[in-house]
């Protein structure tokens, strides 16, 4: 069965505005930096983006289940592209301007966000979402490998704002595709805050009355909370100051995982499909395998050359990168799957919610480690938990993360 032309316009859309969101991702901090030399004002644009989508994210689920996602979708695109074309026609590059404008495209992001996490189930069949999943994850894999360079090429030759311009060019692109997505959608105006209360505690009862859902949450968050450390603070740790590896294979290393998550997506979109979730513990295995070999070529006892520690490493980001995306997208299928598009903006939200305050939980625990310990001590001591963790869900819940259950409730938003 192929897959829908409405999925292919979400895909194209989502590809085109994630491309031009990678270039700008990457100019805009060396802007502030060449402006500010500061890391602290770094952090500011970090906490910019975070902190509103925390604030917002609750409510974006309910405004979500409530009106037209593909309109929701659609304007705040057109909306992200006219602001930053007024960014660039007023000339507004002030780094507190542009800090403003960071407030302002999170919370458009976050009410983008979740109408797309919500309406995308409907542009598939549930037997198709896995394969759904590995392709439009693919193309997202494809724009973080070619926009990172295109953004470092367009701020050495244009400044931030060709970067910014290539940006609103992209949300106006991505916007046209979504518009000629045929979906139906019955709207639910809100009438008073006290519907917004009673929408969030729906979204929130029914996560608690499904006992299926919260060990597949469980499961994500507690992946999400170990694996974060390990690709945002333990391997740039290890890789720069351990192994000592130049900023160009740093670079290398990153795109290597990148292809192997590439790989992994292109493997379930066109031959696994929705058996791929039949090797769910068998990728966490060989995954805990690869953080092992990771975790010796950092230690002490490997004594590996540089270029050695290196080619080693490359190996191992491949076949690292191809066994996440055996984890991750039958995970995320199931997921979608047992939530039902009615209440699907809401709970969506609220899990995104969850995973962006496990995040930095993780995030705080490994930094002050890894100051005071090793890096591969500190390693191995995550991989301990992680493996305990992982053996708990298998002893406990093996039948519900192998299981190929239907999703769950109306099909009320299915598009035509």
């Amino acid at each position: 069965m192929s897959l829908s032309r409405n999925f292919w316009l979400f895909a194209a859309g989502r590809f085109i505005s994630q491309l031009g969101w990678a270039v700008q991702e990457v100019a805009l901090p060396l802007y502030v930096l060449d402006k500010t030399h500061s890391g602290s004002m770094m952090t500011l644009f970090v906490l910019a983006d975070v902190v509103p989508s925390l604030i917002i994210m609750p409510f974006a689920g309910v405004i979500g289940d409530r009106y037209n996602r593909k309109r929701l979708m659609v304007w705040f695109d057109i909306l992200r592209g006219i602001l930053l074309f007024g960014v660039i026609a007023f000339d507004l590059l002030g780094i507190y301007q542009l800090l403003a404008v960071q407030v302002i495209m999170a919370v458009m992001g976050t009410f983008f966000g979740a109408a797309t996490s919500a309406m995308f189930p409907d542009l598939v069949e549930p037997d198709e979402l896995e394969r759904a999943n590995s392709t439009v994850s693919s193309f997202s894999i494809i724009a973080r490998l070619i926009g990172p360079a295109l953004g470092g090429l367009i701020y050495a030759f244009g400044g931030i704002k060709m970067a910014i311009m290539i940006n609103a060019l992209s949300f106006f692109g991505s916007g046209l595709f979504e518009a000629l997505i045929r979906y139906r959608w019955k709207t639910r105006k809100i009438e008073s805050m006290g519907e917004v209360i009673t929408d969030l505690r729906e979204g929130l009862s029914f996560l608690r009355s499904s006992g299926y859902l919260m060990v597949l949450m469980g499961f994500a968050l507690f992946m999400n909370a170990v694996g974060q450390p390990f690709g945002a603070v333990i391997m740039p740790y290890a890789f720069r100051e351990v192994l000592k590896f130049t900023s160009r294979q740093f670079g290398l290393l990153e795109s290597f995982f990148m292809g192997g998550m590439l790989l992994g997506n292109i493997v379930v979109a066109i031959k696994l499909g929705r058996k791929a979730g039949r090797y769910f513990f068998k990728a966490l295995a060989f995954n805990g395998a690869m953080i092992l070999v990771f975790i010796w070529v950092i230690s002490p006892q490997a004594k590996l050359s540089r270029d050695a520690a290196f080619l080693t490493l490359a190996a191992v980001g491949v076949l690292w990168g191809v066994s996440n995306a055996v984890v991750n997208i039958p995970l995320q299928a199931k997921i979608q799957r047992a939530i039902p598009t009615e209440l699907r903006s809401r709970v969506f939200s609220a899990l995104a919610l969850l995973v962006n305050i496990s995040s930095p939980l993780g995030l705080a625990a490994v930094g002050p480690l890894i100051d005071r310990y090793s890096a591969w001590s500190v390693s191995l001591a995550i991989w301990f938990i992680q493996g305990g963790v992982i053996l708990y869900y298998y002893v406990r819940h093996r039948a519900v993360l192998l299981s190929e259950q239907e999703h769950i409730g109306e099909n009320a938003g299915r598009a035509i």
